[in-house]
C-alpha cells in the first residue's frame, strides 16, 4: 500500500519490491512490462522494505507470455530512491517536491524520523487516518504541518521544505498526496476551506478518461484513481457523478479500463480453468501494445476504489460469489473479480511476495496490508482474516523499520479484520504509531497486556526483516545493481 523516506503505504517499495538496474527518468509507479531503453546499471544497492513516493522509470523489457511483470508500490518506493541516490552521491530528484534539497532534519510536527521529501505529506496522512481509526487526536503542531503543505491551487506536493514561501510554479503537484491529505482533513474535521480547494483541484486535473495519474498531465493509472476515488467520496462527493469535461467519464469508467477480463472458463479457488489472472488490475495499460498486466497492488488500490471506498476501507457485506471471475460491467462486478485475484493469489501463503535477483522471493507486508484491506471490503473475509493474521505474527518488525505509514496499514489491516491494533501479534500499533510523531492531544487507552507483550513480539518478528536486508547486502556484494521501479513505468522519457 515503501532506504530514503518512511516505508508502508497509496498508498502507496506499498504496496512489490523489486531489484533491478536504476533509471533515469522520476516515475512513481509498477511495471506494465513496456520495453524500454536500459540504462547502465548501478552496482550498489539499497534495502528495500516499503514507503511512498516517486520512484525511477522501471526499464525492463516485456515479460514472458503470460507473466506479470514486476510489481511495486508507489507507497513504498520513495525510501529506495532516496537511499540509491545517497549511495551513488547524486542529487536526489525534484519532480515530486518543490525543487529545494532535502532538509538536514525532519520539521517538527511530522511524523517519521527518515527524509521525508517523496513522502512527507502522505505518511503524515495516514498516520493521521490511523490515529482516528484508534480514537487517537494528533497534536495541533502535527496538524499545522500537514495544512501548511497545501499549495493556493489547492494541490499538495509529496513535500514542501519551506512552506512559508508559495509553491514553486514548476513543483511537480501530486494527486496521491493531495487524496491522501484530503482524507485525512476530512477525518481530522474542521478543515472544510481546505478540503474543498483539494476537491476542487483533483477535479481540475482529471483526465478525458474519467481517471486520474500521479502528476497532471500524465496518463492515468489505477492506484492514482483509486486515491482520488477515495478522497471524494471522504468529502461527500458522489464519485460516479465526477465527469471529466470532455467525453463525460466517470471514474469508475476510467478504472474498468485496467481491469483485466476474465478469458475463458473461470479460475476457481483451487486454480482450476481461466487465466489465473483474470479479474486482477493493471496498474496501466502498455503504452505500445495496450496490454494489460496483472498487479496486485494496483488490484488492491482498484478494489477499493471501484466500492467507492478510501484508504481506511471497512467491511463490507459477505461476497457470496467466492472467488469466481465474471465478466464485469459495472463498478461491483470488478471490485468482485479484483477481490477474487488477490484472494487465490494470497491463499497459498497467506502474503504477497516480491523477489529481487539473486535471492529467493520475500514476503511484501506493505501491499499484503492494503490487499486484507481491499478483501475485507468487498467481503471475502475469510481470506482478510488469513492474511491479517499472517501479518499479526511476521509483519511488526517491518513497521517498527519503516516507519508511521507502515503502522498505519497495519492498523487499517487489523481495523478491517476486526482484530485490536493495540494488540496485533503482541504488538500495540496505535502506541508505536504514536510514538514516530509529537505527542497526541489524546490517546486511545492501550490493552493491558498489549505494551507488556511488544518488545517479545519485535524480537519474534525480526527475522523476515533482518534477512531481507542481508539478503539486499548479499545482492550488493555480488554486484546486482537494481531499479527502484517507480508508479509511472509506461511514461516515455
Amino acid at each position: 500500500m515503501p532506504v530514503r523516506g518512511e516505508a508502508g503505504a497509496n498508498p502507496a517499495l506499498t504496496r512489490s519490491r523489486e531489484a533491478t538496474p536504476v533509471a533515469s527518468r522520476n516515475a512513481p509507479s509498477r511495471m506494465t512490462g513496456s520495453p524500454v531503453t536500459r540504462t547502465p546499471q548501478v552496482t550498489r544497492t539499497v534495502e528495500v522494505y516499503g514507503a511512498r513516493a516517486g520512484c525511477q522509470r522501471a526499464p525492463v523489457p516485456a515479460p514472458p507470455a503470460g507473466e506479470a511483470p514486476p510489481a511495486m508500490t508507489v507507497r513504498r518506493c520513495a525510501a529506495a530512491l532516496a537511499a540509491a541516490t545517497a549511495v551513488l552521491g547524486g542529487a536526489a530528484p525534484a519532480a515530486f517536491a518543490d525543487g529545494t534539497p532535502s532538509p538536514a532534519a525532519v520539521p517538527p510536527g511530522l511524523y517519521g524520523t527518515k527524509d521525508p521529501q517523496y513522502d512527507g505529506v502522505f505518511r503524515q496522512s495516514l498516520a493521521f487516518l490511523a490515529q482516528e481509526k484508534a480514537g487517537v487526536k494528533p497534536a495541533g503542531q502535527a496538524v499545522t504541518w500537514l495544512t501548511g503543505q497545501q499549495c493556493e491551487s489547492g494541490a499538495f506536493t509529496a513535500f514542501r521544505a519551506d512552506a512559508t514561501k508559495p509553491c514553486d510554479p514548476k513543483a511537480m503537484l501530486d494527486t496521491n498526496a493531495t487524496s491522501a491529505a484530503v482524507q485525512a482533513l476530512v477525518a481530522l474535521g474542521g478543515h472544510d476551506d481546505a478540503v474543498k480547494k483539494g476537491i476542487g483541484w483533483l477535479k481540475s486535473v482529471q483526465n478525458d478518461d474519467g481517471g486520474w495519474a500521479y502528476n497532471p498531465g500524465s496518463k492515468s493509472d489505477a492506484n492514482s484513481t483509486a486515491i482520488v476515488i477515495g478522497a471524494l467520496a471522504a468529502a461527500g462527493e458522489k464519485p460516479a457523478e465526477v465527469k471529466s469535461a470532455k467525453g463525460g467519464k466517470s471514474p469508475f469508467d476510467g478504472l474498468l479500463t485496467f481491469a483485466l477480463p476474465c478469458d475463458g472458463p473461470s479460475p476457481s479457488s483451487e486454480g482450476a480453468g481461466g487465466d489465473p489472472n483474470g479479474g486482477a488490475f493493471a496498474y496501466q495499460g502498455d503504452l505500445k501494445t495496450g496490454k494489460l498486466y496483472a498487479n496486485a497492488d494496483a488490484t488492491a488500490a482498484a478494489v477499493t476504489g471501484s466500492l467507492g471506498k478510501g484508504l481506511t476501507a471497512t467491511a463490507g457485506p459477505a461476497d457470496a460469489k467466492g472467488t469466481a471471475c465474471e465478466k464485469a460491467t459495472t463498478p461491483e462486478q470488478a471490485a468482485h473479480n479484483g477481490a477474487a485475484y488477490l484472494a487465490r493469489t494470497l491463499a497459498p501463503t497467506g502474503f504477497l511476495k516480491s523477489a529481487m535477483p539473486g535471492a529467493e522471493s520475500q514476503p511484501d507486508f506493505g501491499n499484503t496490508a492494503d490487499a486484507v484491506v481491499a478483501l475485507a471490503a468487498d467481503g471475502l473475509s475469510q481470506q482478510a482474516k488469513a492474511s491479517a493474521d499472517w501479518l499479526a505474527k511476521n509483519a511488526t518488525a517491518w513497521a517498527k523499520e519503516s516507519g508511521p505509514a507502515a503502522y498505519a496499514q497495519l492498523i487499517f489491516a487489523a481495523d478491517a479484520t476486526g482484530a485490536d491494533p493495540t494488540n496485533f501479534g503482541g504488538v500495540n500499533l496505535v502506541k508505536s504509531l504514536n510514538a514516530t510523531g509529537p505527542a497526541p492531544e489524546s490517546a486511545a487507552s492501550p490493552a493491558p497486556s498489549s505494551e507488556k507483550s511488544d518488545q517479545k513480539s519485535d524480537d519474534k518478528n525480526d527475522g523476515i526483516s533482518v534477512w531481507w536486508i542481508v539478503g539486499v547486502g548479499l545482492v550488493a556484494g555480488i554486484g546486482v545493481g537494481f531499479l527502484i521501479s517507480g508508479r509511472k513505468k509506461n511514461q516515455q522519457l
